[in-house]
């Protein structure tokens, strides 16, 4: 561990440490319990979905507010 420690840089009681985390972790890894990573995707795809439309609804509101302060030439696109 100290030939590791001092290739990296980093104290040997932290490669301790990462190392026992590694085996008490190890097994979840490869079991099927796990949750399904595919559903997680699906819950990020989901919130982004509502972040974006939550953004266009505020972009569409500024936009018609810049037209009725600035009238026409606020107005880009």
């Amino acid at each position: 561990m100290a030939e590791l420690a001092k290739k990296y840089g980093v104290h040997p009681t932290q490669i301790g440490t990462w190392k026992r985390a590694a085996i008490n972790n190890m097994a979840a890894g490869f079991s099927k319990r796990c949750g399904d990573p595919g559903r997680a995707d699906e819950a990020q795809i989901d919130k982004l979905h509502s972040k974006i439309g939550q953004l266009v609804v505020e972009r569409d509101f500024l936009a018609n507010a810049s037209v009725q302060l600035l009238g026409t030439r606020g107005k880009k696109w």
